[in-house]
């Protein structure tokens, strides 16, 4: 796999990650990455579109895969970006720390979103 393009992403944001994935010596070749039909809400540009990237690190044994966005860009970058999270809490046990913490917030904001903004109130008229 080569470094994605990534115009769609801020040029911070890309060293900040080519510089985690120097530090950890993590090798790019060895990632195997697969692009599918996403599926779930997003109407005609997911059904026609392969834009869920999967990526496959077989050195670890880790599959990540990513639809977060509509954009293949975007989701090469952010399932890069969730490898190299998974890699570095395997690898560099002083940092994983962080990263959990990181992940939990993710998940506690992702439950929140599926569920929504709850119940809605009955009219006052």
């Amino acid at each position: 796999m080569n470094f994605p393009e990534l115009s769609d992403i801020t040029p911070a944001k890309v060293q900040a990650l080519r510089e985690r994935i120097a530090r950890l010596g993590l090798d790019l070749r060895l990632v195997d990455e697969q692009f599918t039909r996403g599926s779930g809400k997003g109407g005609q540009k997911i059904n026609k579109t392969s834009n869920a990237v999967q990526l496959r690190y077989p050195a670890l044994g880790l599959v990540v895969k990513c639809q977060r966005e509509r954009k293949r860009s975007l989701n090469r970058f952010l399932a890069l970006r969730e490898l190299v999270d998974e890699v570095e809490v395997r690898i560099s046990p002083g940092t994983s720390e962080r990263l959990r913490e990181i992940a939990k917030i993710r998940k506690k904001k992702a439950r929140g979103r599926k569920r929504g903004a709850g119940p809605v109130p009955p009219s006052a008229a």
